[in-house]
């Protein structure tokens, strides 16, 4: 029987969840992007610290201005002025420059091309109101409060905030441990000649450490494993022992030397999966030792699929981040006719593009063989057809998935 995608999905999810407790470590901000934040980040100050100008301009009392709408000038405020022994008779405005310390008594500041100067001080034509132009004393985080959540990646928009804060180091989980290995006599490594005419070179193992990388993974590459059971189960073990994940490529469908799942069965606890989606049937996933285990199909495409689909939501969360997906999807028309056999989830490579008359849609990016990669190269979105949908023909809706940030 059939796994659907949901199930095979929530399965691994509750295995990350019962199986898995990162360790956290400390690191300076500027090497905390990418990594997940371990605790929730207080700020230890208020942003802005003081209320401050928020433009060049000129600060007033309303009861002033109510009284006038003229006003002399007291005398002028620069950024990084103190202003505790400031005097500032009643009746006069205040030129105030960006960023410059905005006295308490100050309920607005007016910016000056609102203005107009006279010999007699600055007129104020319009109407003002109350907290115009002030940045306020913890308006942007207040001393104390959560400025970044529990498991929070961190981009670098929010460790610039952080900067603004002058917090110096973050508590943050432990990078993943992933050991990688593939497995085949055919396969031969990128740069080296092919060692006969059925070889192949192994695009996989590259490909998972590109995704890996992306994902902020360390990575333990065992290299190209032969058709061997014993070196196959020697790999898995010494995988095992070094690796939080482990992941291979190959050796888990039904081919006579497919030996990892043999060597599987007797080190750990394995799950063979037929998955009901399309790339990337085949799937086999569970734990030797206290590493999880992920077995991916050969084909390039299916290994690439099933790791996209599958792998990346486990790894982000054992990596102990809270969300798993910054994946937009919705429903647009197909330009181009897809084929489709019911009884499977199928994930086709396409396009989404602006047409003539500036609506979405999306078009096939050709042949959808699982051996076919050239597909992926213009590709930007996953075409998501239903497991019962068959036939697609041109003009119908179908639902469209932009890829990540992984595939971008």
């Amino acid at each position: 029987m059939l796994l659907t995608f949901e199930q095979a999905k929530k399965a691994l999810l509750e295995a990350a969840s019962l199986n898995h407790k990162p360790l956290t470590e400390k690191v300076t901000l500027l090497a905390a992007l990418d990594r997940v934040t371990a605790e929730p980040v207080i700020s230890p100050i208020n942003v802005p610290s003081f209320n401050n100008s928020a433009m060049d301009g000129y600060a007033v009392r309303l009861s002033d201005i109510n009284q006038s709408k003229l006003l002399p000038l007291a005398t002028t405020i620069f950024a990084g002025d103190d202003i505790s022994n400031l005097n500032w008779p009643i009746g006069t405005c205040l030129r105030i420059m960006t960023g410059a310390p905005v006295p308490d008594e100050a309920e607005a500041v007016v910016m000056q091309e609102q203005t107009e100067s006279t010999a007699t001080g600055i007129k104020f034509p319009y109407e003002i109101k109350s907290g115009s132009n002030i940045r306020y004393i913890g308006e942007d985080s207040k001393q104390g409060s959560v400025v970044v959540d529990k498991g929070t990646r961190l981009t670098i928009a929010t460790l610039s905030n952080l900067a603004t804060l002058g917090i110096a180091e973050l508590t943050v989980f432990s990078k993943l441990k992933v050991a990688i290995f593939s497995t085949g006599d055919e396969l031969s490594d990128i740069g080296n000649p092919l060692t006969n005419n059925s070889a192949i070179y192994d695009s996989n193992r590259f490909t998972l450490k590109l995704l890996l990388t992306q994902l902020n993974c360390q990575i333990i590459d065992l290299g190209i494993i032969a058709d061997d059971p014993n070196l196959i189960k020697q790999s898995l073990d010494t995988a095992s022992k070094l690796a939080d994940l482990v992941i291979t490529s190959g050796g888990v469908s039904v081919g006579d030397a497919d030996y990892t799942k043999t060597a599987l069965a007797e080190l750990g606890e394995i799950n063979f999966w037929k998955i009901a989606i399309k790339p990337g049937k085949p799937f086999a996933f569970g734990k030797i030792g206290d590493a999880l285990f992920c077995g991916l199909p050969g084909n390039p495409v299916s290994t690439l699929v099933t790791f996209y689909q599958l792998v990346q939501p486990l790894i982000v969360a054992l990596s102990g981040q809270n969300s798993s997906n910054d994946t937009m999807s919705f429903k647009v028309k197909t330009a181009t006719s897809l084929k489709k056999s019911v009884g499977r989830l199928d994930f086709q490579r396409g396009r989404l593009q602006i047409n003539s008359d500036g609506e979405l849609e999306v078009v096939s990016t050709g042949q959808q063989g699982s051996h076919l990669t050239k597909s992926f190269n213009h590709a930007n979105c996953f075409i998501v057809l239903e497991q019962d949908r068959g036939n697609v023909a041109q003009g119908e809706l179908v639902t469209v998935e932009l890829f990540n940030s992984l595939l971008k």
